[in-house]
């Protein structure tokens, strides 16, 4: 089954080269990576230039002008890129284990969407990781991470968890089943049936509305959260505005409260143009 995995990203290339060497270690090997850029410099272009030589992966770069916090429309850009009939969306701070695709691929299901989630790490422990600790798996093993700056929580368990675990895991969870822009996968069909990503959401909750309006076409929610492991590098948010999330959240219940099944403002009001990949390096 060929995945294209979306990855969400914004002038955070050393963060983003530790993301895609845990890609370049798949077991799940038939995929290809868009890189949804939100208007990153040339240091981006020449990483992801960089790791499509080392590591031999299929990367499309979409781009767009920085003009402020503009990640729905770059991710729809993304989606017209991708040309999987499956969608792994993710983002680029949050580094993936070795079976992460292959449980999104023997996951998916017709009428579903995926729902994982990330285990956040603190700034020492994900400044001590190396390419080698991403390679090796090693960044993923509990103890080592307890070494390196991990405090011990229930949380953790995300990371030991076995097969049947996970899968008990995840269906006793009391944590609502949304659709994770940092850990969802879904049909291209069923996104583009719904339009896509609202382009009018500013930062907080963009991808719950998303999620919100995939339910109301009939496509029902599993979790992975258990099983399909990705830990979270930390950084600054100074981006975030609680005025904003409010907003974003008050439109994704009116959505929800009133059966909403598209958006007006999503993949078809894009430009004819708008998804063409820019780096013209990826198109080798």
């Amino acid at each position: 089954m060929k995945l294209s995995v979306i990855i969400s990203t914004y002038n955070s290339p050393r963060w983003l080269e530790k993301v895609l060497w845990g890609y370049s270690v798949q077991s799940h090997k038939d995929f290809e990576i868009i890189m949804a850029d939100d208007g990153s410099g040339d240091d981006t272009r020449a990483l992801i230039d960089k790791m499509r030589t080392e590591t031999g992966m299929t990367i499309k770069h979409v781009w767009q002008t920085d003009n402020g916090f503009r990640k729905c429309r770059i991710l729809n850009k993304a989606v017209l890129e991708a040309s999987a009939d499956y969608l792994v969306f993710t983002d680029g701070d949050c580094i993936p284990r070795n079976d992460f695709l292959e449980v999104h691929a023997s996951e998916a299901a017709p009428g579903r969407f995926l729902s994982g989630g990330y285990h956040k790490l603190p700034m020492g422990t994900s400044d001590a990781i190396s390419k080698d600790d991403i390679l090796t798996g090693r960044c993923f093993d509990l103890a080592w991470l307890k070494q390196h700056g991990l405090k011990t929580s229930y949380k953790n368990s995300k990371l030991t968890a076995n097969r049947w675990q996970a899968k008990m895991y995840n269906t006793l969870t009391p944590t609502r089943c949304r659709f994770k822009g940092s850990n969802g996968s879904v049909w291209k069909a069923d996104v583009l049936a719904v339009n896509g990503f609202d382009e009018t959401m500013a930062y907080g909750g963009e991808d719950r509305e998303f999620g919100v309006r995939l339910i109301n076409n009939g496509i029902k929610p599993k979790h992975v959260r258990y099983n399909a492991i990705v830990i979270h590098l930390d950084h600054k948010r100074g981006y975030v505005d609680p005025v904003l999330v409010k907003k974003n959240k008050d439109f994704r219940r009116g959505v929800e409260a009133n059966k909403i099944l598209t958006t007006q403002n999503g993949i078809e009001q894009l430009p004819p143009s708008a998804n063409i990949v820019t780096d013209k390096a990826s198109q080798q």
